[in-house]
């Protein structure tokens, strides 16, 4: 006798979600198992997004180089990696100065990050700078320093760590860019334009060093929700605001889930990835398909901010 349909259903239900939940285990574990032993740099490890990747890559058992401006932070982050770390599992992190501004120091820099442990397997280029201005307002020096951060700083490292992964046959080379490498919005004119060349730069490295067993991979992301990272100490919680929670939930993607993709995509190797919600990746099929349509939209939306300051 055939069992009833409202008993099959909950039953499926729950073989689903097992077979889901072990799914996940097998491959939470294999993200342990696959970065373990690598060396592993990460530019701006004291950023929100930084900080979840050095956590992730640091239970995996990478052997961590962590990069920032402010020696404080670092040995905060430090001291958060280590102090409940289990030193048999796990290597104590690397701290090196970085600043991708002073473009003078990188040849030192990526001397000190070499020297730490002869070679490196995976470099995540995750600074950046931002800026929301009209053009007219924006100055030739803050476009060279936007330049600087967002694309003379990362291009510059992985240059310099690319003879040592040639010569091994083997690394790992990630950017951590924008939705906006890729697609230009109004009053962001020097971000784009830094985040658009960057793409390009890491497109050209993919396929030249492909031959070599060297993957190249980029991921393009909206801008990063940090309404749910804590406060500092002393810091005063910001007034809510409607409109800005609803569009964070809709378009915002969180430094946790950016960094479990990092992860993933570290480990499967993946060369390009993009983690927008649907009206960004609409916008991107109107740029190749239908350009005219969006920039009348683009066009229309400045009017309207314009407007809406007025008011």
């Amino acid at each position: 006798m055939a069992l009833p349909f409202v008993v099959v259903l909950p039953l499926l239900i729950v073989v689903a979600a097992g077979v889901y939940y072990i799914y996940n285990e097998v491959i939470r574990f294999m993200s342990k198992s696959l970065v373990r032993n690598k060396v592993v740099v990460i530019t701006d490890a004291v950023s929100g997004v930084g900080t979840e990747c050095a956590h992730l890559f640091h239970k995996g058992g990478a052997r961590l180089i962590l990069g920032g401006t402010n020696w404080d932070k670092l040995e905060s982050l430090f001291d958060s990696l280590t102090s409940d770390a289990d030193p048999r599992e796990t290597f104590a992190p690397k701290l090196v100065i970085l600043d991708f501004s002073d473009m003078d120091s990188m040849e030192d820099v990526v001397s000190e990050v070499l020297e730490c442990y002869g070679c490196v397997d995976v470099l995540i280029c995750n600074s950046s700078m931002k800026l929301k201005a009209p053009i007219q307002s924006v100055s030739l020096e803050m476009d060279r320093n936007i330049m600087d951060v967002n694309y003379f700083g990362p291009s510059a490292l992985a240059k310099g760590v690319l003879p040592t992964m040639i010569s091994r046959r083997s690394g790992h080379i990630l950017l951590v860019n924008s939705i906006q490498g890729r697609l230009a919005v109004p009053f962001r004119s020097s971000y784009a334009a830094s985040k658009h060349a960057a793409q390009a730069f890491f497109d050209c490295l993919r396929a030249e060093v492909e031959e070599y067993g060297i993957v190249v991979s980029t991921i393009s992301h909206t801008f990063i929700d940090a309404s749910h990272q804590p406060l500092a100490a002393g810091e005063p919680a910001p007034k809510p605001n409607a409109l800005a929670a609803c569009d964070q939930l809709t378009h915002g993607v969180r430094p946790s889930v950016l960094a479990n993709e990092i992860l993933q995509t570290v480990n499967r190797k993946r060369k390009e990835v993009v983690l927008a919600h649907p009206i960004p990746r609409v916008a991107l099929c109107l740029r190749s398909f239908c350009p005219p349509f969006l920039f009348a939209v683009l066009a229309a939306g400045v009017k309207d901010s314009v407007l809406a300051e007025q008011m």
